[in-house]
């Protein structure tokens, strides 16, 4: 895991223009030596590789390891293009026209394999479209709405295992195809049939159409599920046909109309999917948009389960099994260690806080499933970040890797044990960029698994060069 730091530290610094040193602020930066003020001096460059080719740009914003270390899954793509011709994709969404994953052998940095996507819209931000567990990889066409699931063989290949959405099984579009040729048979028979002159009979002769109108397999796994749920909610007939008008065809088109916004894994047969409207599927903030979330059996094609994203129900499966969500690898050294409401009394507490001071109820789920599903590889397992150890506050820094208001003063670390002292600081402050407290600033930090090392990235919103700062604990 080290390794992928080192990596993710040469891109960032191939793509800004200054590297500067920060400290703790416990440590006195004049007790240094000057070699120790130098990105250098943390990292040494394995290897120097191009990805990129013609137009496209290296995605800065994603990167995927195995847990072995073995192979890193880098990604470049085009500019977006938010004219393009539909032509069987999902209308509204932007399309990019050529995204390409590269599986790199992280011990010399050879590209192994290469996956490509033309005229398709994959959400690299943060991993969000992709999602590696073990060695299985899920990528999410959100403009065609398919989930490509492959597998990363110890070859170095990348294996088209299945592509869920307009099909769910091998043989669906084989099943559909040679049933709409025999009904098209059996409508030409028909009209062989009818008699010579069927103007007289009030009969008006005409070709049999083949643009026959199938809802994607996904979409009509869905809609069984909900209709089945409904269905066996009440056993009277009576109110059975009228809860069914109610809830499912009353509700029908905007069931429909949902799109795949978002896909993890549970384990290796189970995918936890997220709709919403379009709309939602490609703004930076879904937070307002609707959402559902649903349970996906690879393996029998079938949903397991669906929920709104305000059911009290997905919520306390989220609050006391927090952990089943991230699922990590079975091989994973470090990522079992990471803090979260279920198996840390203090998150545990800090999360009921929050949730006794809420004024909605309906409010607080919605914010707090808002996560799901989770983002591959978005937490650090660093032990600063161990609520038994330390306590720090969330809005400036936390586990998950996302860019954060930044701010001038040091983030404080208190020991979470008595005597509750002032542990340490990270002092992103005025070396990070330019100290005029109007322009406003994000800052994102990457942290070592284990040793005292983190990297914090600076931007800023006037378009200035980013900054990345070295902290180390003396």
């Amino acid at each position: 895991m080290f390794r992928r730091h080192n990596i993710a530290a040469r891109i960032f610094d191939r793509q800004i223009s200054t590297v500067a040193p920060g400290t703790s602020e416990e440590c006195d930066t004049n007790d240094l030596p000057p070699k120790a003020k130098r990105f250098e001096s943390f990292f040494s460059q394995l290897y120097c590789v191009s990805l990129a080719s013609s137009n496209e740009l290296i995605c800065k914003d994603f990167f995927l390891y195995m847990e072995s270390n073995q192979f890193g899954l880098f990604a470049t793509s085009t500019t977006q293009n938010h004219d393009a011709p539909v032509g069987g994709a999902v209308q509204g969404v932007p399309s990019i026209e050529k995204i390409t994953f590269h599986l790199l052998r992280l011990e010399d940095g050879v590209v192994l394999d290469q996956k490509c996507f033309h005229n398709d819209f994959i959400n690299l931000a943060h991993n969000m479209g992709v999602f590696l567990y073990d060695d299985l990889l899920a990528i999410v066409s959100i403009r065609y709405q398919t989930i490509h699931i492959l597998q990363i063989r110890d070859s170095g290949n990348l294996v088209d295992i299945r592509a869920i959405g307009t099909f769910c099984r091998e043989d669906d579009e084989l099943f559909l195809n040679s049933s709409t040729q025999s009904m098209l048979s059996h409508e030409k028979g028909k009209l062989h049939q009818l008699p010579e002159n069927p103007v007289e009979n009030g009969l008006h002769q005409s070709e049999p159409s083949s643009d026959y109108c199938f809802l994607s397999g996904i979409k009509q796994r869905l809609l069984s599920f909900i209709f089945r749920g409904i269905w066996n909610e009440e056993p009277d007939q009576a109110l059975r046909v009228q809860s069914l008008k109610k809830k499912f065809y009353f509700h029908f088109q905007d069931y429909v109309d949902l799109v795949i916004w978002k896909v993890q894994f549970l384990d290796r047969h189970h995918l936890l999917i997220k709709f919403g409207s379009v709309d939602g599927g490609v703004s930076r903030n879904a937070d307002q948009h609707p959402a559902f979330f649903a349970v996906y059996n690879m393996e029998t094609t079938e949903i397991a389960a669906f929920y709104q994203n305000t059911a009290d129900e997905l919520y306390l499966l989220f609050e006391q099994f927090c952990d089943h969500f991230h699922a990590t690898s079975r091989n994973s050294l470090y990522l079992n260690f990471i803090s979260s409401h279920s198996n840390n009394m203090h998150a545990r507490e800090q999360l009921r806080s929050a949730k006794n001071k809420a004024s909605s109820s309906l409010q607080f789920v919605k914010k707090m499933l808002v996560s799901l599903p989770f983002s591959c590889q978005s937490q650090s397992p660093s032990p600063y970040f161990d609520q038994s150890l330390f306590r720090f506050d969330e809005k400036l820094i936390s586990a998950t890797d996302r860019h954060r208001q930044s701010t001038d003063h040091p983030i404080k670390f208190i020991l979470r044990r008595p005597p509750n002292t002032l542990k340490f600081k990270i002092k992103t402050g005025p070396e990070a960029g330019s100290t005029d407290s109007r322009t406003k600033k994000i800052s994102s930090f990457i942290f070592h698994p284990f040793l005292p090392l983190a990297l914090s990235i600076q931007q800023n919103l006037s378009l200035q060069p980013s900054v990345v700062n070295i902290h180390f604990r003396k």
